[in-house]
């Protein structure tokens, strides 16, 4: 459909008074690409988007489309689309005239644009409902509209934020899977804002995880998933258990810690404060066994027990740790299982361990 444009963040700030949003992050976003800003509120991921976009007016650094600096391009002028987390629908106009809003601010004749806007309502299977307004659809129809919106500018790269956040759980998965098959075939470079890991970890080739201004690991999904970078980004994702103490042993192969519970074996090398060591073990690769094997497990009490379904969560108290979480298939946990209160020992493998850095860390 379009030319899709690389887009580079170069040690880009936002400063509100003294409040630091975005704190010099320097990004590339490949063409053709789908990223995913992702973390917590407040995180300036949002605040980023609207850099990009050129609807927030950037501190320090460079904002760099399709290798232009466009700094000081209004958002008509660069290239891009923007789909707010509201939608933002005119409810006093039709489908057709929403989508062909944007044409109409161009000077383009009335005949034309609404051709046009038919073609993209029929790209998003709303052809039907072109003549209803925006509060007789549903949300997931209220979202197609916003896109072909979005989309009828022929944008170098659309940005999303939050574009699902106000959708049901089932639309949510339906949407996701919309839009990745569009992305795909508008071979668009596609930026989207969202806190939640699942959305992220489905829709993205490139994850950028965010922690308060600056970006913590930006990597494909599976790099983000087994291999987080800093302990922020083990816990954020949730599939990681974080150890925390002091380096006591470095060798060709990894490191140990010493914690307050005890010492832990990491596969990896440590760089930065040997008093600020920590290790991750992925929950899905944690086991209970008849004994703890030496600095890879340790004993404890199940503080908790969640059926999943196809797995089974379960929280375990011991070694000075207030939680750390272990997740079974079914089978696995049914086939030995535990209740509250019980005393179990836990072990994992040394291949299943990462050392964490910490973005400081030089």
């Amino acid at each position: 459909m379009t030319n899709a444009a690389e887009i580079e963040l170069a040690s880009v700030s936002k400063h509100y008074g003294s409040n630091v949003a975005v704190d010099q992050i320097s990004l590339k976003i490949k063409a053709g690409s789908y990223a995913c800003l992702l973390g917590p509120s407040g995180c300036g991921k949002s605040t980023t988007l609207r850099m990009i976009a050129g609807h927030e007016a950037i501190s320090d650094g460079d904002v760099v489309l399709a290798r232009k600096v466009v700094n000081d391009l209004p958002p008509a002028k660069r290239g891009t689309a923007m789909m707010f987390q509201s939608y933002a629908l005119f409810p006093h106009l039709d489908l057709v005239d929403n989508v062909a809003f944007s044409l109409k601010m161009k000077g383009v004749e009335k005949a034309k644009r609404r051709s046009e806007a038919m073609e993209m309502l029929t790209r998003m299977e709303l052809e039907a409902f072109a003549d209803r307004r925006p509060d007789q659809l549903s949300g997931g129809q209220q979202q197609r509209v916003a896109l072909a919106r979005a989309l009828i500018t022929q944008p170098q790269a659309l940005l999303l934020d939050e574009p699902l956040s106000a959708l049901d759980p089932f639309l949510k998965i339906r949407m996701r899977a919309e839009l990745k098959r569009l992305q795909a075939s508008l071979g668009m470079t596609f930026v989207h804002v969202t806190h939640s890991q699942e959305e992220a970890m489905a829709l993205a080739d490139q994850i950028v995880v965010m922690s308060d201004g600056k970006i913590e690991q930006a990597a494909s999904p599976r790099q983000i998933f087994q291999k987080p970078a800093t302990p922020f980004v083990a816990r954020f994702m949730g599939n990681h258990n974080v150890l925390s103490g002091r380096l006591v042993q470095e060798d060709a192969i990894g490191v140990t810690i010493e914690t307050p519970g005890g010492r832990f074996k990491g596969v990896g090398r440590h760089h930065g404060d040997p008093d600020c060591a920590d290790i991750a073990i992925r929950t899905d690769h944690v086991r209970f066994v008849d004994a703890v094997a030496d600095s890879l497990g340790f004993s404890g009490v199940v503080t908790n027990v969640e059926d999943l379904g196809a797995t089974v969560k379960v929280s375990v108290q011991g070694a000075d740790i207030d939680t750390f979480t272990i997740v079974l298939r079914d089978a696995d946990f049914f086939a030995r299982p535990v209740k509250t209160g019980e005393a179990v020992h836990l072990s994992w493998a040394e291949e299943d361990t990462v050392v964490l850095g910490h973005p400081n860390a030089s």
